[in-house]
């Protein structure tokens, strides 16, 4: 720092200020960075993060939705005629709603999340291209709810059969596009933490007033947590708009808000420590002076010393 301590006060100034700013820029990309690798690819913190929402009303309306919808696919051309036609859909998903209230459903939801978070990573760190379409096999999912269900002592549960079928969870169209988005992010969570931390060892380094550029670095990590807790915001609102349809709408938000909790957490936290960071810098600039003052005066820092001895006057 031998050359920046020569330069003018103005210039360092100005170039402090640059560094700070791209230091206060890169910090919520880097948080965003480090979530979306390190978060988001961890399987046991996915399914621990995804476990409570098995007991959301929004979200247990939707699977049992989806499981009526499924099994009325499946097997709906068997009741097209008859009397039955129009008593067997409300059945079957006042039986997939009961399920949904059972033990046994909190388990194949562990599981279902846990074998689909595995097949996405696994597509997602698999560099071979033209890959097909992610799919996940449904029988570790039956095996755990068979077992929940024999220990529960439920009837016939034994006899449940276990099939091996593949159930696609991600297209192939999508799986190249987020597989090079995932490299960047992988790459961007080691380089962009590192970056800001260096900008801003620098930015304080070449400041004419570190007191002033602590503050400012203070005033815009706070404003790039506001960034990012209004990024979230609106990505969720768009992540919303997108979807086709709007009753499963509150489903979705509470995964997002699920998936998201962490990183908001983080948002946050950069406001608050930014704040306390600069308000600490300025309180320490305006009053610190005048402590510094106070304890200089006399009187104040213990015992007042001797009176120096007048000098004698030389005889004629």
């Amino acid at each position: 720092m031998s050359v920046p301590e020569k330069a003018p006060p103005r210039l360092r100034n100005r170039l402090s200020a640059v560094l700070l700013a791209l230091a206060c820029l890169l910090l919520p990309f880097a948080a965003l960075a480090s979530w979306a690798a390190h978060g988001l690819t961890d399987t046991g913190r996915y399914v621990r993060t995804m476990a409570p929402l098995a007991a959301d009303p929004d979200v247990r309306h939707a699977v049992a939705d989806a499981v009526g919808d499924g099994f009325m696919r499946e097997t709906g051309h068997e009741f097209d005629t008859g009397p039955l036609r129009g008593a067997v859909g409300p059945f079957v998903h006042d039986a997939a709603r009961s399920f949904t209230r059972t033990e046994a459903y909190r388990t194949a939801w562990d599981a279902a999340n846990r074998a689909v978070h595995a097949a996405v990573l696994r597509a997602l760190r698999d560099d071979r291209p033209h890959a097909g379409p992610v799919t996940v096999d449904v029988a570790p999912v039956l095996t755990s709810v068979k077992h929940r269900l024999s220990a529960d002592h439920v009837p016939f549960a034994h006899r449940i059969p276990v099939t091996h079928t593949r159930v696609p969870v991600l297209p192939a169209a999508d799986v190249d596009r987020l597989r090079r988005g995932f490299h960047v992010l992988d790459t961007a969570a080691f380089w962009l933490p590192l970056a800001a931390a260096v900008l801003t060892v620098a930015g304080i380094g070449v400041a004419a007033c570190r007191r002033r550029a602590v503050t400012a670095l203070g005033l815009g990590t706070a404003l790039g947590g506001a960034l990012l807790v209004l990024a979230l915001s609106i990505g969720r609102r768009l992540t919303l708009a997108d979807l086709p349809d709007a009753l499963h709408r509150p489903a979705a938000g509470a995964v997002y808000d699920a998936l998201t909790a962490t990183l908001r957490t983080v948002s946050w936290l950069l406001c608050a420590l930014g704040l306390a960071l600069a308000l600490g810098a300025w309180l320490t600039g305006r009053y610190g002076p005048r402590l510094a003052a106070r304890r200089r005066a006399p009187g104040s820092a213990g015992p007042a010393a001797d009176p120096a001895p007048e000098p004698t006057r030389a005889r004629a």
